[in-house]
Order: structure tokens, then sequence, then C-alpha cells
């Protein structure tokens, strides 16, 4: 496990699954996590598991990037706290299932701006303080679906295209703080096993064959190898494939 004490890491979508998985392996790298997710009941479970591993509980930010009110209450909470922050992920996104039945205007509308608008509305909130860190990241979880030509699979058109955004925002980032120490990168995941470093299979992962579906391990591990790297590289998109659940699968 690399050594990130002293870092701090602003995590949304943190209340279950991929982003509660970040937010335990970075706590047990040694660094400050502020959990961000819309269900307080959740960020008080991951909370709870944090202290339990390294004796310090997180921050808890409520926040719904699907609404622009919410988002600034978020804002405005994380900077009255910290001066600074070194690590963003934004991992906060509602997933949509492809359907034969219309989508509701609710289900299209959350998730666009969810992925699309509230993330970089949040990210655009949180510069001021990654900026006067030594070492900045912002992290994007994508998709497999923001691919370029990527098959649809299960997923509906307006995740597909929120997907696509998202990719477009982590790289129009790169190019507008190129010159800065920020650094923009960009992960993209296939469908995922969704297990906890609390739970006793995270340790036996590595010993999965090709054609087992991929886990929360292989992309915490993935941006922990990406945010490690030396400051003059930046590892822009980060595909992980799989034989199962991947691109082709």
């Amino acid at each position: 496990m690399k050594n990130l004490n002293g870092l701090t890491a602003v995590i949304t979508g943190s209340g279950r699954g991929l982003g509660a998985a970040m937010a335990i392996i970075l706590a047990d790298a040694g660094s400050k996590t502020v959990l961000c997710a819309r269900n307080q009941s959740a960020l008080n479970d991951v909370a709870g598991q944090i202290e339990e591993r390294v004796g310090q509980r997180p921050d808890q930010v409520v926040v719904d990037l699907a609404d622009n009110a919410s988002i600034g209450r978020a804002i405005a909470q994380i900077t009255e706290k910290y001066d600074t922050i070194d690590l963003l992920i934004n991992n906060g996104a509602m997933w949509l299932e492809a359907s034969d039945e219309p989508h509701s205007e609710q289900e299209v509308f959350g998730t666009i701006n969810a992925a699309v608008t509230g993330s970089f509305l949040f990210t655009q909130g949180m510069l001021p303080l990654l900026k006067r860190s030594a070492r900045p990241d912002i992290v994007t979880i994508g998709s497999i679906s923001a691919l370029p030509n990527a098959p649809l699979h299960s997923v509906a058109v307006p995740f597909y295209a929120a997907k696509h955004a998202q990719a477009a925002i982590a790289t129009g980032l790169q190019q507008m703080l190129r010159g800065t120490p920020v650094r923009s990168l960009c992960v993209h995941p296939p469908y995922l096993d969704d297990i906890s470093p609390a739970d006793a299979e995270w340790d036996a992962i590595p010993e999965r064959a090709k054609g087992e579906r991929a886990t929360n391990r292989d992309v915490c591990e993935a941006v922990m190898f990406a945010i490690t790297r030396p400051r003059h590289i930046t590892l822009s998109s980060i595909t992980i494939d799989t034989d199962e659940g991947g691109l082709f699968g």
C-alpha cells in the first residue's frame, strides 16, 4: 500500500460501492478523507468502517450532484473547513439501465446532471483548494461506455451520453489546467463486482483468472497507481478491460 500520509482527499459517491472502497483504501494509506454522497446514513456507515480501521472518523458532506443548490452548500461546507485539498475523485454518478419503456424526465435529467453538470460545478468549486496543494490531482471515474465507438451493452442512452461527456470534461480540464500543478486523470472501468475492502474476498481478488470479472479493487489500484506517478506524468486515460463485462464482453 502506498503511503499517502498528509494527503486530503474528497470523494464523491462515497456512500457505497466503488466510492466507498476508494475512500477506505485512501484512509488505509494515510489520507484524510472527506466523504460526499446523497445519503447521510450511507455516509455514516462508511465513516464508521474507516474509523474502525484507522482510528480517525472522516468528515461527511451530503451532496446531490443533480441539484445545484445542494452542490453549492457542499462546496461552501468544504471550503469553510479546508484551505487545501490534494485529491478530488469524481465518482458520483447515477446509473441508468436500458429499458424498453421510455425513461422519465427525472431519470434523464438526474443521470446527465449528476455526471456532467454536477461533477463539473463541484470540480470548479474545489479548484481553488486544489491549486493551493503541492500535489493536486482530479480523478474522473468514467466507464468503458465513454470510450470511442463503445457498444451500449445494457446502459441507457442518457448514461452513455453522460459518460462520454465526463470523459470530455476530464480531457478539457487537462487542457485548461496546463501550466498549473493540477493533473486531470481519468479511469474507465468495465462492469464490476462490488467488493469492499472489508470483505474477506478482497484479498483473493489478485488470484482471479482471465475471463473473470473486474472488481472495485482493480479500479482502486489503478487510481492509486495513477496518483502516485511522478508529477511530470499524467495518466490521462486508463482503460480497465476484461473478457467478462468488458468492452467486448
